[in-house]
C-alpha cells in the first residue's frame, strides 16, 4: 500500500508529501523495512503511538526518522503537564524520537464525553467564549518557542544523575537551546502506557559547552515549577540570564521543574486579556439554521458523534424550510472505534434532568428511513454504540418507537404515527422526573412512559441509519 501511495503522490506532483508508517507499534513495520528495500525507499518516518519513550533495535537499524506520532491524551492538569514535560524530552533521550505529537491540541468538546479535557488547553464553551490556557501549553512553550522544525538534536546522553533529563538543540548557525526536566514519577504519568517506577531527587547539574558553543557567554533562562504540594505552580517565567564561564555553568535543580536555557532572546509569555467567565449552556436554546452564507459547515454547539450534520439549502422547499440542518453521510465509514450504526449529534448540558426537546424533521429515505430526537443522552465518542437515553423515533413506514438506547433494542413504547418520508413533521419530547411523553405536530402521540435511567444527559438528534435526513427549528428548554 505504501508503494502504491508513493507512486500515486509522485504522479500527481506531490513529491514533497512524505509517508509515515505505521502509526501503531514499532513492529512489524521496522522489521519489514529492513527486509524490503523498495518499501524502505518510500517510507520516510517510522511513527509509533504512545511508545512510552522507548523504541526497538530494528527501528534504530532502519536509520529512519522516528516519531511519536500520537502521544499525551492526558487530562490537562498539572500531572498532564508533567507527563508532557517528561515525554517531550525523554522520547528523544530514551527513544531517539525527534517529533512528539499530542492528541489533542485543544479540548473543544463537551467535557463529559470520553477524553474530557485531554487537550493541551481547554475551550469547551463556545456559547460563553470562556477558555483556559492550561499548564501543558506553557510546558510546550519551553521547547517550541526556542526550537523550530529544521533544528537538530545534539547527540548527548541526556540522563541527569539525580533523575530527569535534558536535550540540546541547535539551528546549525550558532544558536543553542537546552531543555531540562525533573519530573517525578507520580507527577508525570500519562494516560498510557504504564510508567515503570523511577526516582528523581534535588541535584546540582553542571553543563559543559564544547566546540562552537565554547564561546557562548550568557544563556537566557525560562523556568516552570509544577506545584503539587503547594497547589501553586509557576509557569514559564523568565529568570536572570546564566553566565557561562569557560564553557560551563551549573544549575540547582529541584523536582518537578522545567528549565530552558537558550541563546535566543525571542521568548515571550503573552499578557492576553482574561477570557469571559464560564457559563452553563443556555437553559432555553433555539436554532432555526437560517444562515444564507454560513462561515462553516456545522451548526454551533452541536457535537456530531456518528455521522455529519451540516447546514443545507433545501432549494426545493417553497416555504419555511429552505435553510435546514442535514445529516449527509450515507455510507458507513471505515471506523476506528466501535461507532454506532445510527447517526447522532449531541447538544446542551450533560447535567440536564428535565427537558423539552422540539424539532421539525424530514425523513428522506423511503421505506426504512427514520429519525429521532432524544434527551438524557449519556455518552458518545468511542462509547457511542452503548449510549443510553430517551429516544423518540419516527419511521418512514408510519410507525414510531420510544427506546432507552441509541441501538433501539430497549423498547419502552411503540405504535403507529402515520408519518411518511418527504414531509415535514414536528417532534416534541418531554422528560420530567421519571416520566416521558411525546407529541407529533403538537398533538399527544404517547405519554406516561416510565424512565428509570439515565438520570441526566444531553439533548440529541439523529437518524436510524447512514441516510439523508433534515432537521429544522431545533429548540431545547
Amino acid at each position: 500500500f505504501s508503494k502504491l501511495l508513493r507512486y500515486t503522490l509522485d504522479k500527481h506532483g506531490l513529491q514533497q508529501v512524505r509517508i509515515i508508517a505505521s502509526d501503531r507499534l514499532w513492529e512489524p513495520i521496522s522489521f519489514v523495512l529492513l527486509l524490503d528495500s523498495e518499501l524502505h525507499g518510500v517510507v520516510d518516518v517510522i511513527g509509533a503511538h504512545y511508545p512510552g519513550t522507548k523504541t526497538v533495535p530494528n527501528a534504530l537499524l532502519t536509520k529512519k526518522k522516528l516519531w511519536s506520532s500520537e502521544d499525551y491524551s492526558t487530562f490537562n492538569d498539572e500531572v498532564g503537564a508533567g507527563c508532557w514535560a517528561r515525554i517531550l524530552n525523554q522520547n528523544y533521550v530514551n527513544g531517539n524520537m525527534t517529533s512528539t505529537i499530542a492528541w489533542n491540541l485543544v479540548a473543544s468538546y463537551y467535557e463529559e464525553l470520553p477524553f474530557g479535557r485531554c487537550g493541551l488547553m481547554t475551550a469547551q464553551e463556545p456559547w460563553s467564549g470562556h477558555y483556559k490556557v492550561e499548564a501543558p501549553i506553557w510546558i510546550t512553550a519551553h521547547t517550541t518557542q526556542f526550537a523550530q522544525p529544521g533544528w537538530s538534536y545534539l547527540q548527548v546522553d541526556g540522563h541527569l544523575e539525580g533523575g530527569g533529563s535534558f536535550v540540546a538543540l541547535t539551528d546549525g548557525r550558532g544558536n543553542l537551546t537546552i531543555i531540562v526536566e525533573t519530573m517525578t514519577h507520580n507527577h508525570s504519568q500519562c494516560i498510557r502506557p504504564p510508567l515503570p517506577h523511577f526516582s528523581v531527587t534535588p541535584q546540582r547539574a553542571t553543563f559543559y559547552l564544547k566546540g562552537s558553543f565554547y564561546m557562548v557567554e550568557t544563556l537566557q533562562v525560562w523556568h516552570s515549577r509544577l506545584g503539587f504540594e503547594s497547589g501553586n505552580s509557576s509557569l514559564f517565567q523568565q529568570l536572570h540570564p546564566v553566565k557561562v564561564w569557560k564553557g560551563s555553568f551549573s544549575l540547582d535543580l529541584n523536582v518537578d521543574e522545567v528549565y530552558t536555557l537558550t541563546t535566543l532572546k525571542t521568548g515571550q509569555k503573552c499578557g492576553c486579556p482574561e477570557p469571559p467567565p464560564p457559563q452553563p449552556f443556555p437553559s432555553n436554546y433555539k436554532d432555526d439554521f437560517n444562515i444564507r452564507n454560513p462561515p462553516f459547515s456545522e451548526a454551533p454547539n452541536f457535537a456530531d458523534q456518528t455521522g455529519v450534520f451540516e447546514y443545507f439549502i433545501n432549494a426545493s422547499d417553497p416555504g419555511d424550510h429552505v435553510f435546514t440542518l442535514r445529516q449527509v453521510v450515507v455510507q458507513r465509514p471505515i471506523t476506528w472505534a466501535s461507532d454506532a450504526d445510527q447517526t447522532i449529534s449531541l447538544i446542551g448540558n450533560f447535567q440536564w434532568v428535565n427537558m423539552t426537546v422540539t424539532c421539525d424533521i424530514y425523513i428522506e429515505k423511503q421505506r426504512d428511513g427514520g429519525v429521532f430526537v432524544a434527551g438524557r443522552v449519556d455518552n458518545g465518542g468511542i462509547y457511542v454504540r452503548r449510549t443510553k437515553g430517551v429516544f423518540f423515533w419516527i419511521f418512514a413506514d408510519g410507525t414510531y418507537r420510544v427506546t432507552g438506547d441509541l441501538a433501539g433494542e430497549e423498547i419502552l413504547m411503540k405504535g403507529l404515527s402515520g408519518v411518511r418520508d418527504n414531509a415535514w413533521h414536528t417532534l416534541t419530547l418531554n422528560i420530567q422526573g421519571t416520566s416521558a411523553s411525546g407529541l407529533l405536530n403538537g398533538y399527544p402521540l404517547w405519554e406516561n412512559v416510565t424512565i428509570s435511567k439515565p438520570s441526566n444527559g444531553w439533548a440529541a438528534i439523529g437518524t436510524r441509519s447512514f441516510e439523508f435526513a433534515q432537521f429544522d427549528n431545533f429548540h431545547v428548554e
